[in-house]
């Protein structure tokens, strides 16, 4: 099982166990986290914007230029913004800490 840990906009930390191989927006969403991913991995949008803990970003693989473009368009995006789609769970991110962005936008504009 890998550890992963999610902390809101506003501080809460909450941790989850999850098996290797799930992408990490699967975990987010069954955990309840607010990702919206609209385009269900697809990297056709930002919806599942987080941001990840420097330490555990530098075990990440680095980012397609799709996913780049992407994150261009998230709302407080960082250095080390990242998909949730897109990062698949490994034993090396066991401990992976992301944070959820202040501010987000959904499909609706919203």
């Amino acid at each position: 099982m890998i550890r992963v840990t999610f902390v809101s906009a506003d501080g809460i930390s909450h941790q989850v166990e999850a098996e290797e191989g799930l992408r990490l927006l699967e975990v987010a969403q069954n955990d309840g986290q607010p990702l919206e991913g609209t385009c269900e991995g697809q990297m056709a949008c930002s919806t599942c914007h987080v941001i990840v803990d420097p330490e555990h970003f530098a075990r990440l693989p680095r980012a397609a230029e799709e996913e780049e473009d992407m994150l261009d368009l998230a709302v407080g995006a960082v250095r080390t913004s990242r998909l949730a789609c897109q990062i698949l769970l490994t034993p090396e991110l066991d401990g992976l800490v992301v944070r959820m962005p202040a501010g987000h936008r959904d499909m609706q504009g919203r």
